[in-house]
């Protein structure tokens, strides 16, 4: 039997007694008044039972207790006669006095006795009388639950269509007898409900066996609730575990069988069921896990929804596919216990492989970008129905990000006192790439990138500069870098020297910061306001001279917006994350056009911000970012007391922006903007043109099973070979003939993961080539790159000297959340 209950839907969610999904069509719907009249008739039906049996249980109280007083009042008359005849006998001094009082006070003592026994039986009746009569009395009419708005279902698509996440709750087509397949209506009444076309809406049978199972079990291990009472529960009561609900329950159940066939039922369950991941319905659980409707099942596809049930959000497939095909296995055991279909028929079942046409989970790192564009498909598409999204996220890019993110992080965060990172990649045209908004979306789902605003220090120098190309200045305007005051405030540079006259182009790229403090005053604080507020940074700017050294806070959306609108030359950049949105109808609810013509930046100053910040990366602090055989301009920018850390570059066709501070603003160990913000930028954009280049295969989305990463053609020359059954030192680590192999790129892990290794080697050769100085290996087996493999599965970190190929498979992981990234 079933638990009590289905699992309850996710809180985010409508529960499973949304009546839009619980009741069919306005026009079948059950009238509420007519349900009324009938609570009402059954009510004084039960009233005049219960007053009949009241009545006669005081009959018979009050004829039990006259007969006792008549016979008492008989025998004390016959008493008294004999006393007046005869001499009253005297008790024996010996004569118990207990034996005496049961001769000649008995009798009257009885009657109080006989009095509250039937008061002892009568009471409890009459209150269960009375607690049935008040559940009746308020029974809601079927169909009547009041649930809340759930969220509408969103399917997101990366820039290429593949389907990346799933939100929202999904509501499939309405089932028709034409419609149900037969093994799902049979799998469903096997593992739910096996008498269910022999009771009567509440089966004792089971509930005996549950009960009794669950006091042998020593807690609750099963309920009793039957398929027409847990339709009766989904579509007009809550999903409070209370006796008041179960009796209400059972008086529903009762009316359901009454006014529905068995037919009907099943088909009302199978339409209101949650099935977990936000299907509601057995329609839409097909379409949201295997992509087809629900009358196009296999058997073991309706074998496993028919196991969600029980379990929705636990055993949902895209979650835990394991757990839901061994629940599978329990469904098809028990249609064959029931006759449903034969054991051959079952073991063809399990044989058969169950392929999801959906991504299990979104890639965690993805959800940051996910809430962003969640208001956004409210705005554009409105609050109803579900939708298709093409947004504009690389999925290679994405892992890309979040992998050199994280990998900086684990190298270096702890010592130089770093706790977060955010990272915002557009392309040229405002499209949102890639985004990181911190270090783990679990821990946290605070986005730094959109929702922090922090001081930016030297970055906002670029917007006083460009203020002053705009105002007849040039690179080559010349400066005396020297101690400045401005009221009270003192501006130092950071390493305490003053390099007399500099040329602007200079001052910018070593980032001199009494230069830019006496251009904020020749052009005017206002006016770089200004040239904020063109560039598309929305954040309050005080007006204050500190403000060209960074003191106003902003997002890194905006400030690396406000870049890219140099690079762009449009003023602002329209930074957005949906390309399209799609309904039910053909024509498309939303689509995004390019931005009709408007304001733009003067040709020649852009071009002399260009060539300054270019000087940045060649020559002055941002030269950790460079990447040879690229053209890369950026700004770096360090606030007070090193609470942040940016880096916002360019190549010819992006523009990415990178942050890194403490969520308590606490101060890190001298982090400068050159450094580790540099070298994040540095390592994404050294692998992103390989990517966008060469258009090499993106990670399985579906993640079905580790990508293969194999050794590439640029490989270094074989300095020899060595093959053989290995065994396993440590992940990272080989013993090949007595001889020690260490893979190339791999930093080895011990415990389970090496044991999980040696078991996936044992009896297969392996074949190592030196590489190098022959320190290091490239080993295959049966054709593949044994370290990509380790890495793809998560077995091991990938170490400073992987190739890209390596360093690939090592995003993978982390982005699938497989191995020693699932921790």
């Amino acid at each position: 039997m079933t638990p009590d209950a289905p699992e309850r839907a996710p809180t985010d969610g409508p529960t499973p007694s949304d009546p839009k999904a619980a009741r069919p069509a306005k026009s079948d719907a059950p009238d509420p008044r007519l349900a009324a009249r009938e609570a009402r008739r059954a009510a004084l039906d039960l009233l005049r039972h219960l007053w009949v049996l009241l009545a006669a249980g005081g009959r018979g109280v009050a004829r039990l207790g006259g007969a006792a007083s008549a016979r008492s009042g008989a025998l004390l008359a016959r008493r008294r006669d004999r006393a007046r005849t005869e001499a009253r006998p005297r008790v024996p001094a010996d004569r118990p006095a207990a034996e005496a009082g049961t001769r000649w006070g008995g009798p009257v003592r009885r009657r109080p006795v006989l009095l509250a026994a039937g008061a002892a039986i009568l009471l409890p009746a009459l209150a269960l009388a009375l607690y049935l009569l008040a559940a009746l009395l308020t029974l809601p009419p079927l169909g009547g639950a009041v649930v809340e708005t759930g969220q509408r279902a969103i399917t997101v698509e990366a820039d290429d269509g593949r389907v990346f996440a799933t939100r929202g709750s999904f509501r499939g087509q309405k089932l028709t007898a034409a419609d149900l397949p037969p093994h799902l209506a049979q799998a469903i009444v096997a593992i739910e409900d096996r008498r269910f076309y022999s009771h009567w809406g509440l089966d004792l049978r089971g509930l005996a066996r549950a009960a009794w199972r669950n006091v042998t079990g020593g807690g609750v291990r099963e309920g009793g609730s039957t398929i027409t009472q847990q339709y009766a529960r989904l579509t007009s009561l809550n999903q409070e575990k209370t006796l008041w609900r179960k009796v209400q329950e059972a008086f529903l159940a009762l009316r359901v069988e009454a006014t529905m066939s068995k037919d009907e039922i099943l088909l009302g369950y199978l339409d209101t069921a949650y099935f977990g991941a936000g299907a509601y319905g057995a329609d839409a659980a097909a379409r949201r896990y295997f992509g087809k409707p629900a009358k196009a099942l296999s058997l073991p596809e309706a074998a496993m929804l028919a196991g969600l049930v029980r379990a929705p959000s636990q055993l949902a497939p895209t979650r835990n596919l394991g757990g839901a095909k061994e629940r599978a296995d329990v469904v098809l055991q028990a249609m064959v216990e029931t006759g449903a279909i034969t054991q051959g028929e079952a073991d063809t079942a399990r044989r058969q492989s169950v392929t999801l046409k959906t991504p299990p989970e979104a890639p965690p790192g993805t959800n940051y970008f996910l809430d962003m564009i969640a208001g956004d498909v409210k705005r554009l598409a409105g609050k109803d129905g579900d939708v298709t999204v093409r947004s504009t996220l690389n999925l290679d890019l994405q892992s890309l990000a979040e992998g050199v993110v994280a990998r900086r992080l684990d190298k270096d965060g702890r010592r130089r006192k770093v706790g977060q990172a955010a990272m915002v990649v557009l392309s040229k045209e405002g499209a949102i790439l890639a985004m990181v908004g911190g270090r783990d979306y679990e821990d946290s789902q605070f986005n730094r990138a959109v929702q922090a605003k922090r001081q930016p220090g030297s970055l906002f120098k670029m917007l006083v500069y460009l203020t002053a190309y705009e105002n007849g200045y040039s690179p080559e305007s010349v400066l005396v870098d020297r101690p400045v005051q401005i009221g009270n405030w003192e501006p130092e540079n950071d390493d305490g020297r003053y390099r007399g006259p500099v040329p602007l182009r200079t001052a910018f790229a070593l980032s001199i910061n009494t230069v830019a403090a006496q251009l904020g005053q020749e052009v005017g604080i206002p006016a770089v306001i200004a040239t904020a507020r063109r560039l598309g940074i929305q954040s309050d700017l005080p007006n204050v001279p500190s403000l060209v050294l960074g003191s106003g806070g902003v997002s890194l959306l905006e400030i690396t917006r406000a870049y890219g609108s140099v690079l762009s030359g449009r003023t602002p950049l329209q930074a957005y994350g949906i390309q399209a949105i799609r309904g039910g109808a053909p024509q498309p609810l939303y689509v995004q056009t390019d931005p009709a013509p408007g304001a733009t930046l003067a040709q020649e100053p852009r071009t002399m911000m260009l060539d300054s910040l270019q000087a940045v990366v060649e020559s002055g602090t941002g030269r950790a970012a460079r990447v040879p055989g690229q053209i890369i301009g950026g700004k770096t920018g360090t606030s007070q007391d090193f609470r942040d850390a940016w880096f916002v570059g360019m190549t010819p066709d992006l523009v990415v922006g990178v942050w890194i501070g403490n969520d308590d603003d606490s101060p890190m160990s001298r982090m400068f903007g050159g450094e580790m913000p540099a070298g994040i930028f540095h390592d994404f954009v050294q692998r992103a043109a390989e990517k966008l280049a060469k258009g090499k295969p993106r990670p399985s989305a579906e993640r079905a099973e580790p990508a293969r990463a194999v050794a590439t053609a640029a490989d270094p020359s074989p300095a020899g070979e060595v093959r053989g059954v290995p065994e396993v030192i440590d992940t990272g680590t080989l013993n090949l003939r007595g001889r020690v192999v260490r893979l190339l790129g791999v930093e080895g892990e011990r415990g389970h993961l090496a044991r999980q290794l040696a078991s996936y080697l044992r009896r297969r050769e392996v074949v190592c080539t030196a590489v190098s100085d022959g320190a290091k290996a490239r080993c295959r087996i049966e054709g593949d790159d044994l370290a990509g493999l380790i890495l793809a599965a998560g077995g091991a970190r990938a170490a400073e000297d992987a190739p890209p190929d390596l360093l690939g498979a090592e995003e993978q992981a982390r982005a699938e959340r497989v191995g020693l990234w699932g921790r």
